[in-house]
């Protein structure tokens, strides 16, 4: 089932950060090595929801998609005004979900939500996001990725997606 959500209040934040684990379980070795594995998950995911609080849900259009299964949340992605449409960021599948569909089906599920053009940065180099952007009808656009921040990633590429008429 998808769930759209507007504001913090609106996610369950506990089952959110069980689809993102593994993304804040490297951002606690990255960032607080010098911590114990349990502190540093906490302190990543403390970071996670103040980014939430403080910048996301305060940006004009921001939105939350959860795809929930059975009452857990197996996947997620953040849309962000970007360009002349919105930019996917953050999809992310619980790692034991992988495979099952849920990401295409949240993503799937969002687009049919939306008439404006949808932008996704993907790392050249992850296969399976490149081939669930294209069966959905993304197409490159461009070979670097220029993100929110502005900064450039040459290792990912921008793809974009618009609403056949």
């Amino acid at each position: 089932m998808l769930i759209l959500a507007h504001g913090l209040r609106e996610l369950r934040f506990g089952a959110l950060m069980g689809v993102y684990l593994q993304g804040n379980q490297e951002k606690a070795e990255r960032d607080y090595p010098q911590e114990p594995a349990d502190v540093g998950l906490r302190l990543a995911e403390e970071d996670f929801y103040r980014y939430l609080r403080e910048c996301f849900f305060r940006t004009p259009g921001a939105v939350y998609a959860v795809w929930e299964e059975g009452g857990s949340y197996v996947s997620a992605l953040r849309l962000e005004p970007y360009r002349d449409g919105v930019l996917v960021t953050a999809l992310e599948t619980v790692p034991q979900q992988r495979r099952k569909g849920y990401a295409f089906r949240l993503l799937g599920e969002v687009l049919g939500t939306l008439d404006e053009p949808v932008y996704s940065h993907v790392v050249k180099s992850n296969l399976p996001s490149l081939a669930l952007h294209e069966r959905l009808g993304f197409r490159r656009i461009q070979e670097s990725a220029l993100y929110l921040d502005g900064s450039l990633d040459h290792r990912a590429c921008t793809l974009r997606w618009v609403r056949e008429v």
